[in-house]
């Protein structure tokens, strides 16, 4: 199935999103600025693009598990959500969480951009739910092994 959606280049230095290898769920995006993330702290990184999503469609942007892995640096918000009627530039949020400052270089990968369905919901009010066996039960109600 193939999806139609519209990107404009906002800098003459971003790079179209691309998927690393065909049939990969996530496009990488790249930045077009140099920026220094010190340890812990968090930074908005600008791609220099703006997407037209189709109706009934939305694009998350993901951490990329290399960046996450080597240097513990990660999407704050993650996943990011770009709803269809935003048209500004796509900024990533990504944090530092290593114990020194990460450089993001020009034109590097730093996130992946999934487009994904989103469907049209129309919430029920009810008075009563069906029962399950789990129930209320939250966090650690699997147990721990």
């Amino acid at each position: 199935m193939n999806l139609d959606v519209k990107i404009k280049r906002i800098h003459t230095d971003a790079l179209l999103p691309m998927q690393a290898n065909p049939g990969d769920a996530g496009m990488d995006l790249y930045s077009i600025e140099a920026v220094e993330i010190p340890a812990g702290e968090a930074k908005l990184i600008k791609t220099g693009l703006q997407i037209e999503l189709p109706q009934g469609t939305e694009a998350q942007i993901r951490p990329r598990s290399g960046l996450a892995l080597k240097h513990s640096v990660t999407v704050l918000n993650s996943p990011g959500t770009i709803d269809e009627g935003y048209r500004g530039e796509i900024g990533v949020i990504l944090i530092n969480h290593g114990k020194e400052t990460f450089i993001v270089e020009k034109s590097m990968r730093i996130a992946q951009m999934v487009i994904q369905f989103v469907p049209s919901i129309q919430l029920l009010e009810v008075n009563e739910l069906s029962q399950t066996v789990r129930g209320a039960s939250g966090f650690g109600a699997s147990g721990t092994k």
